[in-house]
């Protein structure tokens, strides 16, 4: 009994190895988050792009923007690289998966570190519109 108790635990820690550890977790994307800022007037769109721009900047996000309300948003850690859509007006954003390398997307599960990056960014994102 002991013996069979052994190669089971050893196998499993061998798939875990094996695996790396890894989970996999359905992507999260961010819809349609309410604009909110402490200030008495509404934000402008160019407010809510700025506010994107400077978060998605201080946390590593490469920023490009595609065109009025829609910025693309680039993060490379180590061999990864996470790619996200970010669609935006002066009501709401959103953040959605767009592209990955090594991060294991099989179309709807991704590697469990992709969600923190985009958690992350949504935080920062409105942590920037709160200080207009």
């Amino acid at each position: 009994m002991k013996k069979l108790i052994a190669i089971a635990l050893l196998t499993g820690l061998s798939l875990a190895i094996a695996t790396g550890c890894r989970t996999s977790t359905p992507v999260h994307n961010v819809q349609d988050a309410t604009v909110v800022t402490n200030s008495d007037k509404p934000a402008s769109v160019d407010d809510v792009k700025k506010a994107i721009l400077r978060a998605g900047a201080t946390l590593g996000w490469n920023m490009k923007e595609e065109k009025a309300g829609h910025i693309i948003g680039t993060i490379h850690l180590r061999k990864h690289m996470a790619q996200v859509d970010i669609k935006y007006n002066t009501k709401s954003y959103s953040i959605t998966y767009r592209d990955s390398q090594n991060l294991n997307y099989d179309g709807t599960n991704i590697h469990g570190n992709y969600n923190g990056w985009v958690q992350r960014l949504q935080q920062n994102i409105q942590s920037q519109l709160n200080m207009m």
